[in-house]
């Protein structure tokens, strides 16, 4: 038995390592060829360089659009966590008829093809004259982070005593004072994380951003513009590299966060 034992380990950890290697090897050879002297992707590499890091700097089209990324980035990943605050308490604290189909349509955008979200706000954007932009692209980005700061929000709201919000209306607080006084800073792990996970997907979603920034350029964009042209693909490169890092962070920072407030709200805490 404990052979078989060792057998069924020895395989999980065989397919967790060629999981893995699947998944991150490739991306791996995109800082590698961001030294390559040459514009060519083709080993072997003629030399290296950091040149290539360099022209981001000079390049004040894509200073625009990591700007513009960046503002989206932020407004969309506050709006998604403040709404997703209110429908995480509403979904943990209450139960409704049909609250689980609701559930449901709400997380919806997490697994539907962003193209047919991206065409679908196209169209009724255009329909209802609020035209394409900056103003767009955050509704979109808002609509599909959603599912996401609801899923860390949920798990987060699900791992403290609720009895401490009774206390505190029992001791005379209001709703509101109760929210931001006992509920907010039991919850704030779960807020950055969420604020961080959701701006990491906003800054990095192309499609979305494709059908409806109009000349409001994001960053995902700007870098498709630029394949076209093989001269400009070792920056192309070297920008990301610099994004796959960010986004590396971001979301380690961001789920390190939400264990780290688990722990601390967990039983013994209140004990």
């Amino acid at each position: 038995m404990s052979s078989i034992s060792r057998q069924g380990r020895g395989f999980r950890a065989g397919y967790a390592f060629l999981y893995l290697a699947f998944l991150y090897v490739p991306v791996l050879f995109l800082p590698l060829f961001s030294f390559n002297e040459s514009i060519y992707i083709a080993f072997p590499i003629e030399g290296w360089t950091v040149r290539w890091y360099g022209t981001l700097l000079e390049d004040e089209r894509l200073h625009e659009a990591l700007r513009n990324s960046l503002e989206i980035a932020l407004i969309s990943s506050t709006l998604a966590t403040g709404l997703a605050i209110f429908a995480a308490k509403a979904f943990t604290r209450y139960r409704y008829r049909g609250q689980r189909p609701t559930l449901g349509v709400v997380m919806l955008p997490m697994v539907l093809p962003e193209i047919i979200v991206g065409v679908s706000l196209l169209i009724l954007l255009n329909q209802i004259g609020l035209g394409l932009g900056t103003h767009s692209v955050v509704i979109g980005h808002t609509l599909i982070c959603l599912p996401f700061a609801i899923a860390v929000l949920m798990s987060r709201m699900e791992g403290f005593d609720r009895n401490l919000e009774e206390a505190s209306l029992d001791l005379g607080e209001g709703a509101v004072a109760t929210f931001f006084r006992v509920t907010l800073p039991l919850i704030l792990p779960g807020v950055v994380a969420s604020l961080l996970l959701t701006f990491t997907i906003s800054f990095d979603e192309f499609i979305i951003a494709f059908f409806l920034s109009a000349t409001d350029t994001t960053l995902p964009v700007f870098i498709w513009s630029q394949l076209r042209f093989p001269q400009r693909l070792p920056t192309v490169l070297a920008l990301g590299a610099c994004i796959l890092v960010v986004s590396a962070v971001l979301v380690v920072a961001a789920e390190w966060i939400r264990r780290r407030g688990q722990v601390r709200a967990g039983p013994g805490m209140w004990s």
